[in-house]
């Protein structure tokens, strides 16, 4: 089976025609003296005999010389298309990199203040959840605004986010899971929302407001003539009521083996954004009694983690037999650590600044699941690997600055906030696939008055 585990795994065939970042830098040789700084007496037959061996010397050398050059011109040349796995994507003219080594793992790095962040002010996008704008709702310490990702070996670049804009111009961009898919959704609209001057030309299609129950909301930029989308499919795969004769404990089932019956909605999309994982828990699923279904059969003995691994097989047989991947660019997130100080969730702690440690949180069942089933896949995804990163970041969460502060909150995250970076992340790779308008010969991130 060809594998073509995700464009953050292996070099994206878009990019080929790019200009990037070359990735071995071969420097000019410097020239070999041959011959004796000496001056020659041309009546000597020793100097004869040393200008005859030299001369019969001479092709070997140069023929030995472009051998090297060959073998080091292809080694480079391989190292620029197939790229390893630790390169991921990058090098494609987004990242620039900070050493000679240009091996950058984006999701790799470090978390480091900067002052230009945030980028919106939640009480002003009318798309922000208020349930999300912890500021609105009176949180007072405004440190968690001020990080900003740093991978290690390389710089995510600023763009202005006109050129963005551009670069989504007649395209739909869908987001597919569950709430944290639709903070993700807010945090891109609300960012892009920043270079548009008729705020009112941007609009929900439906007239809907933003809610957590509803299953469909698409925004729609007029100017731009693009839409971002947001389908609620918190399992990907199909929720369905009781069969019949199955055990009284069983009242409804997720059937593994068919994905969201929305699924058709999808299809016509530009850019795909895939998450799942926050509904895969005990109290989601069995205590509410809902179990697995295969065909018919209800598996009442299945764990969670095999009933997630065979729906992401689902998924991923969807994608590979009704996607076109030469216009679709498919997209998933890894699971998003939640920082509860209890299993009972009843205690949330929410701390001014990041940890210094992810006390474990760096590593989840849901994402190693999503590593192997993708990397198995006849087509290429990009997976966004936030887990880790993610995991330091027990200050962003809502808390109790939610809509409902009688609740904690250490599962969602506020807005601004975490979010935005992952939007940063994502719509790095779309400059990757699409290409950025130069400004002067440089790449700009974003840049805001």
């Amino acid at each position: 089976m060809v594998n073509n585990f995700s464009r953050s795994t292996s070099f994206n065939r878009r990019a080929l025609n790019a200009e990037s970042p070359r990735v071995l830098n071969v420097s000019s040789p410097k020239a070999l003296n041959v011959l004796s700084a000496k001056p020659l007496c041309f009546t000597s037959s020793r100097v004869y005999h040393r200008l005859g061996w030299v001369s019969r010397l001479f092709p070997v050398l140069i023929l030995i010389g472009a051998l090297i050059s060959f073998i080091i011109l292809l080694h480079g040349g391989y190292i620029y298309v197939l790229p390893s796995l630790s390169q991921a994507f990058y090098g494609h003219g987004v990242l620039k990199f900070n050493d000679s080594s240009n091996v950058c793992d984006i999701f790799d790095g470090s978390w480091v203040i900067d002052d230009d962040y945030p980028f919106y002010n939640a009480s002003d996008c009318p798309f922000a959840e208020q349930g999300f704008n912890c500021l609105g709702n009176g949180r007072k310490d405004r440190d968690y605004l001020k990080w900003r990702w740093k991978p290690k070996n390389c710089d995510i670049p600023r763009f202005n986010v006109h050129n963005v804009l551009e670069m989504l111009r007649d395209k739909r961009i869908v987001f597919v899971g569950d709430s944290m898919s639709r903070t993700q959704w807010e945090s891109l609209i609300c960012l892009l929302m920043t270079g548009v001057e008729d705020k009112k030309s941007v609009y929900e299609v439906n007239g809907n407001k933003i809610t957590k129950r509803i299953r469909f909301l698409g925004v729609r930029f007029t100017s731009f003539n693009f839409t971002i989308e947001f389908f609620r499919s918190v399992f990907l795969v199909q929720h369905g009521w009781m069969p019949r004769h199955a055990p009284k404990r069983v009242r409804s089932t997720l059937k593994l083996d068919k994905l969201d019956d929305v699924s058709n909605e999808w299809i016509n999309a530009d850019v795909l954004i895939f998450n799942t994982g926050q509904w895969w828990v005990p109290g989601k699923l069995f205590e509410t009694g809902c179990y697995f279904q295969v065909g018919n059969s209800v598996k009442l003995g299945m764990s969670i983690p095999a009933a997630f691994k065979m729906a992401l097989g689902t998924w991923a047989s969807w994608v590979e037999n009704t996607i076109d991947t030469n216009r679709t660019l498919v997209f998933f997130r890894t699971f998003e650590p939640s920082h509860w100080s209890e299993k009972s969730r009843r205690f949330c702690n929410v701390t001014q600044n990041p940890l210094l440690e992810t006390e474990g949180r760096e590593r989840s069942i849901f994402s190693e699941t999503i590593f192997e089933v993708i990397k198995n896949m006849t087509v290429p995804i990009t997976v966004l690997q936030v887990t880790s990163m993610s995991a330091f970041r027990r200050d962003a969460h809502v808390g109790g600055w939610s809509d409902n502060p009688m609740v904690p909150d250490c599962s969602h995250w506020c807005l601004p906030g975490l979010p935005d970076i992952w939007n940063e992340i994502f719509l790095s790779y779309l400059l990757a696939d699409y290409g950025l308008p130069a400004v002067n010969g440089k790449q700009y991130w974003m840049t805001h008055d």
